[in-house]
């Protein structure tokens, strides 16, 4: 059964994240996702235990418990949804939207004739 782990704190590794989850039984996977940009952890990862019995142990004892200075999240992984594929644009769109300059207060401040 495949768990979900969140707000884990950036310096756990995978060896220490499989050795928390081993206490309940046995660990066939633990993976830390990282980010594709850093290389570093993103705070989250997910552990595949043995049997359901030994994941709701898990989900019991972990959830909520402070590690690392942080209250983990744990629960049973849900199947990843299907989404369409990003697209980078390079730096997000304005939407068409137009940026207003305002020269001094108040708006307005045109030369207007006075004759």
């Amino acid at each position: 059964m495949k768990l979900y782990v969140g707000n884990l704190s950036f310096q756990t590794t995978e060896g220490a994240l499989e050795e928390l989850f081993a206490q309940f039984g046995t660990v066939t996977e633990a993976m830390l996702v990282m980010d594709k940009m850093t290389q570093r952890p993103r705070g989250f990862g997910f552990v595949t235990m043995g049997t359901a019995e030994e994941a709701q142990k898990a989900i019991d004892a972990l959830n909520g418990k402070n590690v690392d200075g942080r209250n983990l999240i744990v629960n049973e992984a849900r199947p990843r949804e299907d989404r369409p594929p990003r697209r980078d644009f390079g730096g997000g769109g304005g939407g068409g939207q137009q940026r207003r300059h305002q020269h001094g207060k108040g708006g307005g401040g045109g030369y207007r004739d006075r004759r």
